[in-house]
């Protein structure tokens, strides 16, 4: 929205200044007076109800009652900490305390008055009492502004110090309303606030800070939360339009011997449907002559890799070379063996380039790309370098993407400088429909929803300390069995915030308990040399050592199919993907295998259900809804990766259905109107260029 009123700095709002002023900017990110009235309440309580003295217990909520006050004392002898007093009705009394500004209070409260008291009840020394509540006349009630619903907003300690609590935030915002009749000017089309239903935003507005009654603030919330997901679909599904409409892409026409050759006489084993559903619509996309720029998601072990490989031949025999990028050496190594293993006995070039290539074998790489002798080079970040130089790159794939920025992505995006190359991203964790849509909406999205049919479910275990002996013992019968297995620590070191087991420690335990000579025992950590971390990990793909006891490192792209047990330590820890990450790094050959999550006895609510959902779903799409209800969703747009969305009201999982029509109507208005050049539709255009604002596109690039 942009208004001259309320593009207003705040410092110029009635009782707030230039004091107020800089700790709402630094602490809320409110600098104008419409980024107050978008500071939504979080929760509200009705304060039409009142209660007696007699109905109040230590486990009652937010409660108010009239009555008055009696007993005024200071407490403390010479150094006085607190004020009481007893607050009565004709049912009982309770005590009032307060521990700071109470000096100026006793003067202000008057004996024989009758107030309305409104707080939270707590038990102190033994006694039912109100830290701190609110306290009104009766007639103050009867205000311009007002609403039985009390709004609870947001505050922190040094707003709180400027007199900016809950109540203080709602004292300004109740001046600005005064302020604003006729200010608040609407920001959707007439025809979108028909289709959907909505009231005025000028009314939600008033009514999501001081509702006037439950269906009206019902009806606020639906029209804000509608609002705020109605631009972000329309933003996405713009940007689609015009990637679709503008940037032209390579056409790769042929299926030519590469690809013939490796499907008829190289492919290991016999694609799923989903895999062939996949390839089919890459390749449309190849064939539509617009870039691709394609999101490709399927649970660990789904094939991903496969689809990726057999796209680039698609992209090789027509004349063009293809790159991999991974997050870490240990991925790039393994992807770089596995190529060269499938593609044994055809004439493809394959190369690997990471941060510890040797400067001769760098400089080889660099002339092969560039005259194009080299056809696939897989990669970390090392790819991204301005030295590296391709001859023709016409398809990138970009594995478990949530891993670089999306700046990072950008260069090897630009790395063509004619026509830009297609883009697959993939992702190994499963991205719920809500998230998918709000994150990737201006993506074309490929899900591989089905696993080869010789995988067996990964057995999975919670383990609390105590069943420690038991786990050891079982170990050591898997070892007997000829398997081998991963022990994975979220520290390195030991950390003095952190009670957790470090790796060192778990190294120390784990070498009494399976001994040299009859055991062997590699340990990897990202702080290890590379050269170090291949010798270790060769060990372990060789069969030298039965247990690797690692940090996360080897959260993606290790594989050992001999590997059938992996023991998570301090589970707790980890956040839900992750934890399926790594689970996913063992069941890859024909034998059962299983995944103990060790924690400690004392779980927090959220880690229950965390181990809870590890332990009954193998399902990465059911783990990826659980994670997200959790631990939230990150910056969709930005090149934040993680946290919460930054959503001011909508909430992408409780207000899925929201979401969802507010898409329908905005992918309806753009197929009716790309261009908003109806007159009804200025408005719509105008906002979503206000909102866009200062802010970079980055939609290109995935």
């Amino acid at each position: 929205m942009s208004n001259k009123f309320l593009d207003t700095p705040i410092e110029y709002l009635k009782g707030v200044g230039p004091q107020k002023a800089d700790i709402l900017k630094s602490e809320l990110q409110i600098f104008t007076f419409y980024d107050l009235l978008c500071c939504f309440p979080f929760r509200y309580v009705d304060k039409s109800q009142f209660y007696k003295v007699n109905q109040i217990s230590d486990d009652s909520l937010w409660v108010q009652i009239k009555g008055k006050f009696r007993n005024f004392q200071f407490i403390g002898g010479k150094r006085i900490t607190r004020m009481t007093a007893d607050f009565y009705d004709e049912t009982g009394s309770v005590e009032v305390i307060w521990f700071n500004g109470f000096r100026w209070l006793k003067d202000k409260y008057k004996y024989n008055q009758e107030y309305i008291l409104f707080g939270k009840p707590t038990i102190f020394n033994k006694k039912l009492n109100f830290p701190h509540p609110e306290i009104e006349l009766p007639s103050d009630e009867n205000v311009s502004v007002s609403s039985k619903l009390q709004a609870f907003y947001s505050s922190t300690d040094k707003l709180r110090a400027k007199g900016l609590d809950s109540k203080g935030i709602s004292t300004i915002i109740k001046n600005l309303i005064r302020a604003t009749p006729g200010q608040i000017t609407e920001t959707l089309s007439v025809e979108v606030v028909t289709k959907a239903n909505l009231i005025s935003k000028e009314d939600a507005i008033i009514n999501i800070h001081f509702p006037k009654n439950p269906e009206l603030l019902k009806q606020a919330q639906y029209r804000l939360k509608y609002e705020e997901f109605f631009y972000i679909q329309l933003r996405l599904l713009k940007l689609k339009q015009i990637r679709i409409e503008k940037n032209n892409g390579i056409t790769f026409q042929h299926i030519g011997s590469n690809f013939n050759d490796f499907f008829y006489q190289h492919l290991p084993f016999v694609l799923t449907n989903a895999q062939k559903k996949v390839i089919k619509e890459i390749r449309n996309d190849f064939l539509s002559g617009k870039q691709m720029n394609r999101l490709l998601q399927g649970d660990v072990g789904s094939g991903k890799t496969m689809v990726a490989l057999m796209s680039m031949l698609i992209a090789i025999d027509n004349g063009f070379q293809a790159c991999l990028m991974v997050p870490t050496e240990i991925l790039a190594h393994q992807h770089f063996i596995s190529f060269v293993h499938f593609l044994e006995g055809m004439k493809i070039n394959v190369g690997l380039l990471t941060g510890s290539t040797k400067t001769a074998q760098r400089k080889q790489i660099y002339e092969e790309i560039l005259n194009g002798d080299m056809k696939i080079l897989i990669g970390t970040h090392a790819l991204i370098e301005e030295v590296v130089r391709f001859k023709n790159l016409g398809f990138v794939v970009i594995d478990e993407q949530h891993r670089f920025g999306v700046a990072q992505r950008s260069k090897l995006w630009g790395k063509n400088s004619i026509t830009p190359p297609h883009i697959l991203v993939m992702t190994a964790t499963p991205i719920p429909r809500t998230l998918a849509m709000t994150i990737y909406g201006d993506l074309d999205v490929s899900v591989i929803d089905e696993l080869p049919p010789s995988r067996k479910r990964i057995k999975t275990y919670h383990y609390f300390e105590s069943s420690r002996l038991k786990l050891f013992g079982f170990l050591r019968q898997q070892i007997k069995l000829g398997r081998q297995i991963y022990v994975v620590y979220p520290l390195i070191n030991e950390s003095e915030k952190l009670d957790l087991k470090h790796l060192a420690e778990g190294y120390e335990n784990f070498s009494r308990e399976f001994p040299l000579p009859e055991f062997a025992i590699s340990i990897l950590h990202g702080k290890m040399k590379s050269k170090d971390k291949d010798f270790e990990m060769q060990r372990f793909i060789s069969g030298k050592t039965q247990i690797l006891i690692s940090t996360t490192v080897i959260e993606v792209g290790v594989d050992v199919p001999n590997a059938t047990v992996m023991v998570i330590e301090n589970a707790e820890r980890f956040g839900l993907s992750q934890l399926h990450q790594l689970r996913g790094r063992v069941g890859r050959g024909a034998d059962q295998s299983y995944c103990f999550l060790m924690s400690s006895d004392k779980l927090s609510n959220d880690s229950k259900k965390r181990l809870e959902v590890m332990v009954r779903s193998s399902d990465g799409f059911e783990i990826a809804e659980a994670d997200l209800k959790l631990r939230g969703p990150g910056d969709i747009e930005g090149t934040q990766q993680s946290g919460i969305l930054e959503l001011k009201i909508a909430d992408i999982i409780k207000d899925d259905k929201i979401l969802y029509l507010s898409r329908e109507h905005a992918s309806a208005l753009l197929l009716e109107d790309p261009l908003f050049h109806k007159d009804a539709n200025q408005i719509l255009l105008h906002t979503l260029n206000s909102l866009n604002k200062n802010r970079k596109d980055w939609s290109k690039i995935s």
